[in-house]
């Protein structure tokens, strides 16, 4: 794969994921193997770029007014230290991930196919009920060693309790945290040596905050709600593509 086709796999990416308030490090990382990156140089790379898009995606869907902050306290204190508990823990990923990819399937379906969500929304239940909900998807993020936003947006929406515009800025916050959280674990273990030249990660950058904020400001003002919930569903559709490809 040339410069040009990598760069624009991962604007692409970018661009699609920040629509929903994710920063993209599933795709990401489909793309960097397509590309023939080794398997020890991708995470670091990826989680570089999932902090930029995210910190792009979070700015916007603030000022855009959708951000519920009072949700992020009991959200990020029981995902954090969830995440580090799954994130220690080895499964077989030939168990894991083709489970987790029938999930998020499910939920790619349910979000393209579900009157119920044009209904009013039920609203944020109480704070243990989100303390609980941000440790078992903090688990779930640290067992796949992801941000965790490809599980939490859809669990908010289905659940009625956000809007989709609200739900993406409330996963922005969430998957930047974690990806902090994740970088920072990678450089404390492995050494900033982990990471690539300046050179080669700079465009790498470039193309995905480019294309990162434009689908932030997509997502967080022009496109309509139901069209964010049918983004949402393809980017489930791909992640669950990923994960169900372990399988053969």
């Amino acid at each position: 794969m040339t410069l040009a086709w990598l760069l624009m796999g991962l604007g692409c990416v970018a661009g699609l994921y920040a629509t929903v308030g994710h920063a993209g490090a599933s795709g990401y990382i489909a793309v960097f193997a397509l590309a023939g990156y080794e398997g020890s140089a991708i995470r670091p790379i990826a989680l570089v770029l999932n902090v930029l898009v995210a910190s792009l995606a979070t700015l916007h869907f603030h000022r855009a007014g959708h951000l519920r902050p009072g949700l992020l306290p009991p959200l990020l204190l029981a995902s954090i230290p969830a995440a580090a508990l799954g994130g220690a823990i080895a499964l077989p990923n030939r168990a894991l991930q083709p489970l987790l990819g029938i999930i998020l399937l499910l939920s790619a379906v349910r979000l393209c196919w579900n009157p119920a969500l044009d209904r009013p929304l039920r609203g944020v239940p109480p704070i243990a009920v989100v303390s609980v909900t941000g440790a078992g998807l903090g688990f779930m993020a640290g067992l796949t060693g992801t941000g965790g936003g490809i599980f939490l947006t859809p669990w908010m929406i289905l659940r009625g309790w956000l809007s989709p515009r609200q739900a993406g800025a409330i996963s922005a916050v969430f998957i930047l945290v974690n990806s902090l959280s994740g970088l920072a674990g990678l450089l404390v273990r492995q050494g900033p040596e982990l990471l690539p030249s300046p050179a080669s990660l700079v465009p790498m950058a470039l193309v995905v905050m480019v294309c990162g904020a434009f689908g932030a400001w997509c997502g967080s003002h022009a496109i309509p709600p139901r069209w964010i919930r049918r983004l949402l569903a393809l980017v489930l559709l791909v992640a669950s593509v990923k994960l169900l490809a372990v399988r053969f």
